[in-house]
């Protein structure tokens, strides 16, 4: 009995230490599971990230608003909200320097500018897309920025902004044209007349050769400036200067289809930001810059047509002109530029393409 009685206790001791082996196994591995959840959890908050995009037009009615937009909806949606984009319409901003400030210093991570700005910074091979009458359409210009061409110049300004800025979309601000207090049909028409534009560089030089006077004006104050007589004139796309009303003024209500300049701007991301990500998170920002270009080009397009009409519902008057005389001038223009800076040969490819 004794014996039996000694076994029989052996056996409840030996069972008392194995549920309790497992117990705390259990506890070890319910312990483990929530740590492991909550590494997880760290992992996907880690994985989130926040988008700056900024643009330098205060009107929410803009191609540019409606491009960030797009681009926002595309990057939150493909990254299932792991991705924030915030947006911002002047309110960084409303100077294209003020942009790039911020993308360099980190206060904003994606950025519009255009091509004279950023020749300001050094990068003078992007003066080719400021050159007056260098895409005669919209196919023209498209099928050159979404070319060999575009990939060129793309590749250029990593490459001289030290790997600053990746250029992630060619986007644009409309087909340029002249509007003033007076119509213009021939160049004789321009000599002497004050015009708002860039004061130096081509576009400048293409203006002071046409007989005009390029005057440096805010582009806050040019409404004024018109309407007082400080300058004669100045020049911009439809659903730019209409959005302004300078066509009200005395001295805008006269626009000449001049169409001297398809422009170009481009949408810049902070490349040092965009290595950090992961490759899904490149490739969702890459996806939606290709979405906003589609929808800024669009929306430019559609405005063209509708702020043309508005100007002309309200009194203002549009001529169409013989450009030839102006092409003429701005030919060797071309030439003498893309010359200096290195670019002959694209200059070619897009002659070529026209």
């Amino acid at each position: 009995m004794k014996k039996q009685f000694k076994a029989l206790f052996f056996v409840l001791i030996l069972s008392a230490l194995v549920l309790a082996a497992c117990g705390g196994e259990q506890t070890s591995e319910q312990t483990n599971g929530d740590d492991s959840s909550s590494d997880q959890g760290s992992t996907e908050q880690e994985e989130s990230i926040k988008i700056v995009a900024a643009h330098n037009q205060t009107d929410p009615e803009n191609p540019y608003q409606d491009g960030l937009l797009e681009f926002k909806e595309v990057a939150e949606s493909l990254s299932d909200g792991a991705i924030e984009v915030e947006v911002h319409a002047g309110t960084i901003g409303t100077s294209e320097s003020q942009l790039v400030e911020s993308l360099q210093l980190g206060g904003a991570d994606v950025v519009l500018v255009s091509p004279g700005f950023m020749s300001s910074t050094g990068i003078r091979e992007i003066d080719l897309f400021a050159l007056p009458y260098l895409f005669e359409s919209y196919d023209h210009w498209e099928a050159v920025v979404d070319g060999e061409v575009g990939e060129e110049i793309s590749n250029t300004i990593l490459d001289k902004s030290n790997n600053q800025f990746k250029l992630i979309g060619y986007w644009t601000a409309g087909v340029r044209h002249y509007y003033g207090k007076e119509p213009i049909h021939s160049i004789e028409d321009l000599e002497g007349m004050t015009i708002r534009t860039q004061t130096s560089g081509v576009v400048a030089d293409f203006w002071k050769q046409l007989g005009a006077v390029p005057t440096d004006v805010a582009w806050g104050e040019l409404y004024q400036a018109l309407q007082q007589n400080v300058v004669d004139s100045a020049e911009n796309a439809y659903p730019y200067f209409v959005q302004q009303n300078h066509h009200q003024t005395d001295n805008g209500k006269y626009t000449s289809e001049t169409g001297h300049d398809y422009t170009t701007r481009f949408l810049l991301i902070n490349n040092q930001k965009f290595e950090s990500y992961t490759e899904e998170q490149q490739n969702i920002i890459l996806e939606a810059a290709e979405a906003s270009v589609e929808a800024e080009r669009q929306a430019l397009y559609e405005q063209e047509e509708e702020y043309r009409q508005i100007l002309l519902d309200d009194g203002a008057e549009v001529n169409e002109l013989d450009r030839t005389p102006f092409i003429e001038v701005a030919k060797p223009l071309q030439d003498e530029v893309a010359e200096e800076i290195g670019v002959g040969h694209l200059l070619e490819m897009i002659r070529e393409l026209e």
